[in-house]
């Protein structure tokens, strides 16, 4: 299986590492690194460095409770780390549901567009659809401010696949191609832990859509919940969340912790005797 990210043309024949860069002053795990341009291409470096596949820039916090970002804000969070890092060598994701930023970051070179909001704002399907870019279809309920009041579902599995499939369609009708496609069951977004529990132990039923599955739960509260630790404390939690989606069949796994996850992932391939056998499965 391959994704179509721009003139990158990415291997899932094994799981991605996605370098989580947060350009914010408000990000959830206490790593936004907003109006430092030069503190956050450092870090996408480290993350590149220590085996990320793929960087998302994230120039807007969607964490419980969040403000939006006004466009001109997110535009000056987002353009220089771009600029910098747009001949990195690795696909670069923007973490954005603004058609106006989709807009700007495409023309700067990124090639992927992670959306909250599966291109469901105005604009949004035009402004991917007239790219070459990969994109990935996240389900949330609600909006950021208010998603974790209450959130409720009849059948939160069957339900969210029938969002994402909803919205695969949409994109199919758009002209955007099942090979720039990518899922996301949206981990934390408008769901109580009971309802991340369920997610997780039925991750091998989203691949019934046949397409890659991004996974993202590094250091978010569903793992505080289990464990009982801050954000700060979730390395442990995160590491082990993220192997055990791989396990399930995510292809592409969002992480604040690119050494340690590839580690856990290197781990896993020595000593199953069917990964060590496959001369093409390699975490590094």
């Amino acid at each position: 299986m391959n994704l179509r990210c721009g003139d990158f043309l990415l291997s899932l024949d094994r799981p991605r590492l996605m370098g989580i860069v947060n350009l914010t002053p408000d990000s959830l795990s206490g790593d936004g690194v907003a109006g430092t341009p030069a503190q956050a291409i450092a870090l996408a470096y480290r993350q590149l460095a220590d085996g990320a596949d793929l960087l998302d820039l994230g120039a807007e916090s969607s964490r419980p409770g969040a403000q939006a970002t006004a466009l001109d804000e997110e535009l000056r969070r987002l353009i220089p780390v771009l600029a910098a890092l747009r001949d990195c060598g690795v696909p670069l994701s923007v973490d954005t549901y603004k058609p106006e930023v989709m807009r700007v970051a495409l023309d700067m070179g990124a090639t992927m567009i992670n959306d909250i909001y599966a291109l469901r704002m105005p604009g949004a399907l035009e402004a991917v659809a007239a790219s070459d870019c990969a994109v990935c279809l996240m389900h949330m309920q609600g909006q950021p401010l208010t998603m974790q009041r209450e959130p409720r579902y009849d059948d939160v599995v069957n339900d969210v696949l029938g969002f994402l499939t909803e919205r695969l369609a949409t994109a199919g009708q758009a002209g955007i191609g099942r090979d720039r496609l990518l899922i996301d069951p949206g981990f934390g977004f408008g769901k109580t832990l009971e309802h991340n529990l369920e997610l997780f132990r039925a991750i091998e039923q989203f691949s019934r859509l046949d397409l890659p599955l991004l996974i993202g739960v590094s250091r978010k509260s569903m793992l505080g919940g289990i464990t009982g630790r801050p954000v700060e404390q979730r390395l442990a939690a995160s590491v082990s969340a993220a192997l055990l989606a791989a396990q399930r069949g995510a292809r592409i796994l969002r992480v604040h912790d690119v050494a340690e996850t590839r580690d856990a992932l290197a781990i896993w391939q020595a000593l199953d005797p069917a990964l060590a056998e496959n001369p093409h499965w390699t975490a590094k």
